[in-house]
């Protein structure tokens, strides 16, 4: 089993070691449920599917794929993806979400900077523009096991940067800048279910921070519902206050399932 959750905890470690998207995936695609944790660990490490050049690199990409998932229970959808052939393109959003729920310090750059900068209207952004928020991450609810060095808070802000743009929202060097980003429609509907899972009211569903992390407002999800619906993909309808949302598989895992038949 995973460890408890880390949900408030920010660590630097997996932020400097990046996204990491084809190494989950291909963790992932590897790991067999009979085997043990660390079974699924090492037979990873000896395979190196990844190509890592050194035992060291290996290594800490193994720890933070053991940190940040857990294919037999929470994260078994995206297992299930990854297994299926999944496109990776469609995988990569579903993957950071995954990973967002015990990555405080990644989740609460998407949600609470990289989002305001985009509503904002930021046009270019360096890593010295991030410094100000890391510095006040523990008024946001991080749990810091001792303060982060400026050295630190540099190479996190950069890092967050980076992944950003590994995940589809900034481009560039050293400045960055919004590319046009739009949250692929199945990785869209997986979002639904996992938000319906943790709560079934649909107009708390439409509003949920979640989807900051794509930078998507409510208007931008209400009008996504009201395009899938209209192909018959779901069910949404809208009366008043009344909201009726009715999606196509009863949880996260028998969609997944379904995305890869």
């Amino acid at each position: 089993m995973k460890s408890s959750s880390r949900a408030h905890v920010a660590s630097s470690f997996t932020i400097l070691k990046g996204a990491l998207i084809e190494e989950s995936y291909s963790f992932l695609a590897d790991w067999d449920p009979r085997r043990s944790r660390e079974e699924n660990l090492s037979y990873w490490k000896d395979r190196n599917p990844i190509g890592a050049r050194s035992n060291t690199w290996l290594r800490d990409v193994a720890f933070v794929m053991s940190r940040r998932f857990d294919p037999n229970g929470r994260d078994l959808p995206l297992r299930i993806l990854a297994q299926g052939g999944f496109s990776i393109e469609e995988w990569k959003p579903i993957l950071l979400w995954h990973i967002t729920r015990d990555e405080f310090v990644l989740r609460d750059f998407l949600v609470n900077w990289l989002f305001v900068a985009f509503v904002d209207g930021v046009y270019r952004m360096r890593a010295e523009d991030v410094f100000e928020h890391l510095k006040s991450i523990g008024r946001r609810g991080a749990t810091l096991g001792k303060e982060w060095s400026e050295t630190t808070i540099d190479r996190v802000a950069h890092a967050l940067l980076v992944i950003a743009r590994d995940f589809g929202f900034l481009v560039g060097g050293a400045a960055k800048e919004f590319t046009t980003y739009h949250l692929p429609e199945r990785s869209f509907m997986y979002l639904l279910h996992v938000l319906r899972e943790a709560n079934a009211n649909p107009s708390k569903i439409i509003v949920a921070e979640d989807w900051r992390m794509f930078l998507m407002r409510p208007a931008d999800v209400e009008q996504e519902l009201l395009r899938l619906h209209q192909f018959r993909k779901l069910e949404y309808h809208v009366a008043g206050s009344l909201v009726q949302l009715s999606l196509p598989s009863a949880s996260s895992s028998e969609y997944a399932e379904r995305m890869v038949a």
